[in-house]
């Protein structure tokens, strides 16, 4: 693969497969999302989903590895989704791997399972380029390039760069100040409420139950639906009444109606009022030529004219139809919840919107 970075030429050799911080999901089932359009491989795919921890999720899902992501992934949590895009890579066993700080959106806990199980496991025959923040993982890797403002200031190995690197070593000691300053906190807020559970009565003057105690620490887990999204209906061949009583209804065009009616009647009667009139004076030799032409003409500008009212009348129609119509949809888009949005796929919407503009 060539590629051009600044005006410059990047040649890759190899597949790759890149994982963005910020994840991105698309509409369809988990295991949708994961093949990402190629075949299924149990093997491959149980390897993948086991590796990036998702096999207690899918425990805890009502459809398992079925269940319905919905639009932007709204079902799922921010941790859920970003090892979901990490299987995704790793089920597409490229040659080459590009995370950009992958570990964000989970807990410490949950990121060290990932960089154990996937990176270091699964991954360890493949060539992997790692952005990350989180320190402790650097006394792993092969080689560490260490960026400041846009440009690469230091690298080399872990104990290298602790020894010769400045830059390096202020960013491994505060990361570890930072720890122990996060310990102390935890510690502290162990105590905190350790003692709040001893002496439940002296807690703003409120007691505890039991459940209300455990409440601190347990989490609901609550099964996520299979079908978030629902199937837009659709009716195929006859139809009915009904769309044609909707459109002169919404328009309030029910007297409109009636007089579109009326002047394609009129119309009618005076073409063959025309033809019967040329049939009559055939055998009327008292009729003349000038009589026979201007009746004939008459009956037939009073036919344009009639054509003329119910063309502008059908057109008037449908313009207040459509109208009606985008006004309708547009104040209930407005109005609608955000789990509508949620649920409902962003190009359904749009479709309707061009559907009723063209019209």
């Amino acid at each position: 693969m060539i590629f051009y970075y600044n005006g410059k030429q990047v040649n890759v050799g190899g597949t790759l497969a890149y994982v963005s911080q910020s994840s991105w999901i698309q509409s369809g089932t988990v295991q949708e999302n994961i093949l990402f359009g190629k075949p299924m491989d149990k093997r491959r795919y149980q390897k993948a989903i086991k590796a990036c921890a998702l096999d207690k999720d899918f425990n805890d899902f009502s459809h398992g590895d079925l269940t319905e992501i919905g639009q932007r992934g709204i079902n799922m949590s921010g941790g859920q989704k970003q090892r979901i895009q990490l299987a995704r890579a790793v089920y597409s066993d490229a040659d080459i791997y590009l995370l950009d700080d992958p570990f964000s959106a989970v807990d410490a806990h949950t990121a060290a399972i990932l960089f154990n199980d996937c990176v270091m496991n699964v991954l360890r025959k493949k060539t992997i380029i790692l952005v990350t923040h989180q320190v402790e993982f650097l006394s792993e890797v092969d080689t560490i390039l260490v960026m400041e403002g846009g440009r690469v200031i230091q690298s080399g190995s872990y104990e290298n760069l602790l020894t010769t690197g400045k830059a390096f070593e202020q960013l491994v000691k505060a990361h570890k100040d930072t720890i122990n300053e996060l310990n102390q906190v935890n510690e502290n807020k162990r105590d905190s409420e350790n003692e709040v559970l001893s002496n439940p009565q002296d807690y703003h003057g409120f007691p505890l139950t039991k459940n209300q105690s455990e409440g601190v620490v347990l989490s609901i887990k609550g099964p996520i639906g299979a079908k978030l999204t629902q199937e837009e209906e659709k009716v195929i061949g006859n139809v009915g009444w009904k769309p044609f009583w909707d459109y002169v209804n919404y328009s309030k065009g029910t007297f409109m109606l009636c007089l579109i009616v009326s002047a394609q009647s009129i119309f009618l009667a005076l073409q063959t009022s025309s033809t019967f009139w040329l049939a009559i004076t055939i055998e009327i030799p008292k009729v003349t030529n000038v009589t026979l032409i201007g009746v004939y003409a008459l009956i037939s500008f009073s036919s344009a004219a009639f054509i003329y009212v119910r063309s502008y009348l059908t057109a008037l129609l449908g313009l207040k139809a459509s109208t009606a119509f985008f006004s309708s949809f547009t104040t209930a888009i407005f109005n609608a919840p955000m789990l509508f949005f949620d649920s409902t796929p962003v190009g359904r919407i749009l479709t309707r919107v061009r559907f009723f503009h063209s019209q």
